[in-house]
Order: structure tokens, then C-alpha cells, then sequence
């Protein structure tokens, strides 16, 4: 129940973050005298409408985005007589740069307000973590019950008997080099009687023999239950810091600049992770650094709600935000950047145009766009298809 909650929530959050990035374009339009026809949220039938002033607004059926209709926004659309002064593509440079960032803005405060809330409520995350086998909090050794509840127990672990401490780097089990905390865990987990770790501890490499308790677990909800080696120990963290109203704003601005950067890269490494995304689909290891779609969003956002980590739900939420808009920033059509790399390509040959004694150039002509625009488009949807695909047969998985 809490995960259906929690994908509905997070997919209801997906719509907001659209409605508002088309708020933006409409509240930008608007403010600058521009004529907005229409502002719908979602596509498909119409719901239900009404009209405030010149602008119609409403509810489709179709929940999957939302659009705002701004008068001439090219030299292509049909205009009433009433409506030439003010259509889109015949104001001032500036003003039309404007509308079409409004909606990148709005996916960025968005991101932000979201980014100040889980300063002030949970604490922001620190981005510098301990390596990834070092090893944290440790306690006895608990069964599992099948619900998959951890039940009681008492007493150190085998972890600690053998003299284990927090900030151990673990390199080996049992002679097995790992790299990784599920490396760490699988092979644990296959141990059978006493064996070894080989640990950096202060610059020193140790061997420390452990042996490990035999833990009943339930893979899943509805699997059987099997038996697992278990050492009671977990993996080392640093803590969220939380911050009052005041000191939020100067670390959110921070930790907004490091998603930025990370979100950069994310951007960059897109075509590269076609590749994974169809060893994905062909039945290979979901890599969970691969994007993932609208539905794949929401998962993750109905597993962090399940596990009680809203924390990392609000995260999430603000990452695709600053994702949202820092993608719409490609020069790229139908994108807003590539809406205003057409502005900023007449600007720059009306200025050249102006030095020779000649008059502006007419609008650019977006019919001779076109073939490039269904370029993106049929490459974007396939993109997009093949993630969803991903998303449905082998999701990211956020818990073991």
C-alpha cells in the first residue's frame, strides 16, 4: 500500500514539475504582453475548462505533461488580425528568450525549493562518502521474518567478536578481491564456516578471521525462506547534515551547484548508455547509473516511501527536476533550446544584416527545421521506448 502511494505521489510530483515548466513559458508570456491562447494540463480529450481573461485553461484526459499555446510563437501559426502585434516571434530578442527560458527557471527553483526542504526537514547528503567496502555500525545478527522484518536479537556479533571496527576498508573476503558493498554481501553471504577478511586499517593491511552466524532470510515477500552467512555489520556513512532556515539557503545553493555538475555529466554520458540499456533489456545487469523513464521514476519514488526514505523521494524528485531543465537548455528542436538558438541565430544576422545597411531578415523559416526536428524526435522516442522497456523488464533496484 505505502508503495503504491509512493508511485502515485511521485508520479503526480512528474506532472507538477511539467504543469509548472509550462507556467513558467505562460506567467513569462504574460508578463512581457504576449497573448496566451490556451494552458492545459495533459494531452488528449478535453476534461473540463474555463476562461480567465484571454486564456482558456483546463484538465485533459491524458495526465502525460501539459502545454501552453502562446500566439505566433512561430512565423507558422495562424493568427487573428487582433493578434499580430502581440505574436511571439515579431517581439524584441529578449523578451522571447525570456518566455522560453520561464520553463527551464521553473524546473530549477522547483528543483531548488525541493533541494531547501530537504535541508531544513532531513539534511542534505554529502556528496564525499567513505569508500565503498569501509564498514560502519555493527550489532548482532538478526533473523528475518516473512515479511521481511528484521526480528530482535542480542548480544555482538561476529563482526565484533572478531574484532572488527568501524572505518575498516575490507579489500578481500576470503581471499576474493571485491569492490563494491554487494560484492562484500554476496560473498559474506556464500561463506559456510570461518574464513577471512583482509582489511586497510591505518595504513596497515590485516587479516582478521571471522566466523559468521547463519541467519534465516526471505529474498522476497513471497519467496521461501533460505540461510545466509551474516557477520552483523554495515555499510560506513556519513551523515545528512540538517541546517536551520538561514544556513539552508547558502548549503541548498551549494548542493544544488554539485547536482548541477553531476547532472551535466548525466547529459553527456546519455548516448553512451544506449549500450547498457540493451544489455538491460537482453538480460544482463541493470547498471542503475542507466536513465530511466517516467515509470521507472515513479518505482524508484514507490520504493524510497516503502522503505520509509522520503528523504531520498524528495531527492530524487529534485534531480529530475534539474534534469528536466537542464535538458530543455540542448539547442535541439522541438526543445526550448533549440527554440532559442533560432532567436539568438536571427539576432546575430540582424546585427550583421544592420552593419551592411540592410533591414532584418524575415523569421526563420521552421518548415526547412522540420527534417532535423523529426531527427531528434524519432531518436528521442526510441530513447525513450527502449528505457521504458528497461524500466519494465529489469528496473533499477534501489534494495536488495
Amino acid at each position: 500500500m505505502v508503495y503504491a502511494i509512493g508511485f502515485a505521489l511521485f508520479a503526480l510530483g512528474i506532472t507538477v514539475s511539467v504543469a509548472l515548466h509550462e507556467c513558467g513559458h505562460m506567467w513569462a508570456a504574460q508578463a512581457t504582453g504576449m497573448k496566451v491562447r490556451r494552458y492545459f494540463v495533459g494531452f488528449g480529450p478535453k476534461v473540463w475548462s474555463f476562461r480567465r481573461g484571454e486564456t482558456e485553461y483546463g484538465l485533459k484526459a491524458l495526465p502525460l505533461g501539459g502545454f501552453c499555446d502562446i500566439a505566433g510563437m512561430t512565423a507558422l501559426d495562424e493568427l487573428e488580425p487582433e493578434e499580430l502585434d502581440r505574436a511571439m516571434y515579431r517581439q524584441k530578442t529578449w523578451k522571447r528568450m525570456v518566455v522560453m527560458f520561464g520553463g527551464i527557471a521553473m524546473n530549477f527553483l522547483l528543483g531548488f525549493l525541493l533541494i531547501l526542504l530537504l535541508a531544513v526537514v532531513w539534511g542534505l547528503p554529502r556528496f564525499d562518502q567513505p569508500p565503498a567496502t569501509q564498514l560502519g555500525a555493527m550489532s548482532c545478527v538478526a533473523n528475518q521474518a516473512a515479511d521481511q522484518s528484521v526480528l530482535p536479537c542480542t548480544g555482538d556479533g561476529p563482526a565484533q567478536q572478531a574484532g572488527l571496527q568501524r572505518g575498516d576498508i575490507v579489500t578481500a573476503v576470503n581471499g576474493t578481491s571485491i569492490k563494491s558493498w554487494q560484492d562484500f554481501r554476496d560473498q559474506t553471504e556464500k561463506q559456510t564456516g570461518p574464513f577471512t577478511y583482509t582489511v586497510k586499517r591505518d595504513d596497515k593491511t590485516l587479516t582478521i578471521p571471522v566466523t559468521p552466524q547463519m541467519a534465516v532470510t526471505y529474498p522476497t515477500k513471497d519467496g521461501a525462506p533460505k540461510s545466509v552467512a551474516k557477520v552483523g555489520v554495515g555499510q560506513d556513512f556519513y551523515s545528512p547534515v540538517k541546517h536551520n532556515v538561514l544556513s539552508a539557503i547558502p548549503a541548498s545553493v551549494a548542493f544544488t551547484g554539485q547536482i548541477g555538475y553531476r547532472t551535466v555529466q548525466s547529459l553527456a554520458q546519455m548516448p553512451a548508455k544506449v549500450v547498457d540499456l540493451w544489455h538491460a533489456v537482453t538480460g544482463g545487469v541493470r547498471d542503475p547509473e542507466t536513465p530511466v523513464s517516467v515509470y521507472g521514476a515513479s518505482k524508484i519514488g514507490g520504493e524510497t516511501a516503502q522503505h520509509g526514505l522520503w528523504s531520498l523521494f524528495v531527492l530524487t524528485l529534485a534531480s529530475l527536476n534539474f534534469f528536466l531543465g537542464a535538458f530543455n537548455l540542448l539547442p535541439l528542436l522541438p526543445l526550448d533550446g533549440g527554440h532559442m538558438a533560432v532567436v539568438i541565430y536571427e539576432k546575430i544576422r540582424n546585427l550583421f544584416r544592420g552593419r551592411k545597411g540592410l533591414p532584418d531578415g524575415p523569421p526563420v523559416d521552421y518548415l526547412k527545421l522540420l527534417p532535423a526536428t523529426y531527427v531528434v524526435v524519432v531518436i528521442g522516442g526510441a530513447y525513450m521506448v527502449l528505457t521504458l522497456v528497461a524500466d519494465i523488464v529489469n528496473p533499477v533496484k534501489l534494495f536488495p
